[in-house]
């Protein structure tokens, strides 16, 4: 695996850990993942819940939780950290300008166009910007705005394929089918930033999400066109993962059935592990009176089956009856908890084994 480079960055690993709300990864997993090599990601999402005991006021709670996570990922690490903001969260300004001003390596952002991205950074900011994408016309779009609005151009593109955990940018018959595969999207990506890229001098690495698990996953990824992959699922169950051990154990308890695509009360489809709130939620058994958090602005209390946050809360702290979790189509792969340096040791000798088949392959051929 070719080092990534995303603007004066080296990133000696070209693997980015997915944010992964609400809790999942926070500065312990980031921390760990930053320390061999690769990027480490804090969720923004829901950070006002965790550290309600500063403040009983989401908005205020959030900006010092990710204060406070960022400068815990710093105490475990001097490798790179980054930040997950959602554009459809309510308080993605705050969450913006708090990353910049505590100078975070790497801000991505998704669910939505995050079209005034560049406009919260300083003079001398070196925090570098990263889109989520689902398609070569978002991306256009993107780089056609940051550029005539704020003369700025992505620092790189994550382009998130249907086989991603959590919510999709993609309508629910789109996910099955292949003219969406990440497969498809990357080359599309790729060729789409080619005369950018030459046209004002600058490198847009292509980083590709959703569904990769393996080395193998990696190396078939990058002979397609991109220079780095962001993998979350595989994440979940080592020991540095910020979630409880309950959450982690419905990873390796599921089977690949028990992963499904379900309706968000955020307006998008996303992939989670089936559980017994999941269900009650099909037989129309949950519906909340209220909004306590205005969390998502695309949340409609009045036709919402129940708060999402309050579920992923649950979850996070293992409790299925009233949560579930959020899961990569691979989910169902885990079998044990390991630790971040042996997921990465296992990605890097699957990479090179596979570049051995391959190399085997060829001398055959001759």
């Amino acid at each position: 695996m070719k080092a990534l480079k995303i603007g004066n960055l080296t990133i000696n690993v070209p693997i980015i850990q997915g944010g992964m709300g609400v809790g999942i990864s926070l500065s312990g997993l980031a921390a760990a993942v930053a320390n061999q090599g690769g990027v480490g990601v804090i969720s923004s999402a829901g950070l006002g819940l965790l550290y309600k005991d500063f403040s009983p006021n989401f908005l205020e709670a959030s900006i010092h939780g990710l204060k406070e996570e960022i400068r815990k990922a710093r105490e475990k690490t001097i490798g790179v950290i980054g930040i997950n903001v959602m554009v459809a969260m309510t308080n993605f300004v705050d969450m913006i300008k708090t990353a910049v001003s505590e100078r975070v390596d790497i801000i991505i952002a998704g669910a939505g166009l995050p079209l005034d991205l560049p406009s919260f950074l300083k003079k001398d900011s070196n925090t570098k910007l990263i889109p989520i994408v689902s398609s070569a016309r978002a991306t256009r779009i993107i780089c056609d705005k940051w550029k005539a609005n704020y003369d700025y151009l992505p620092d790189a593109v994550i382009v998130e394929g249907p086989k991603a955990g959590g919510h999709l940018g993609f309508k629910e018959e789109q996910i099955g089918d292949n003219n969406y595969a990440l497969e498809k999207l990357v080359p599309e990506i790729v060729t789409e930033l080619k005369p950018i890229e030459k046209k004002y001098t600058k490198n847009i690495p292509v980083i590709a999400a959703g569904g990769i698990y393996t080395g193998a996953d990696i190396n078939n990824i990058m002979k397609l066109g991109a220079s780095g992959v962001q993998m979350g699922t595989r994440f979940v169950t080592t020991e540095e993962c910020d979630a409880s051990k309950g959450f982690k154990q419905a990873y390796i308890d599921a089977d690949e059935k028990d992963i499904e695509i379900i309706k968000s009360p955020v307006g998008l489809p996303g992939r989670a592990i089936l559980s017994s709130f999941i269900q009650k939620v099909k037989d129309g058994k949950k519906q909340p009176k209220k909004c306590p958090f205005k969390c998502i602005k695309t949340c409609d209390i009045t036709k919402s089956p129940y708060c999402i946050i309050i579920a992923l809360i649950n979850a996070l702290k293992g409790n299925f009856e009233n949560g579930f979790a959020f899961a990569g189509s691979n989910a169902f792969r885990a079998t044990r908890i390991s630790s971040v340096k042996e997921i990465f040791q296992n990605l890097l000798k699957e990479s090179n084994e596979d570049n051995g088949k391959l190399r085997h392959i060829d001398l055959r051929s001759l």
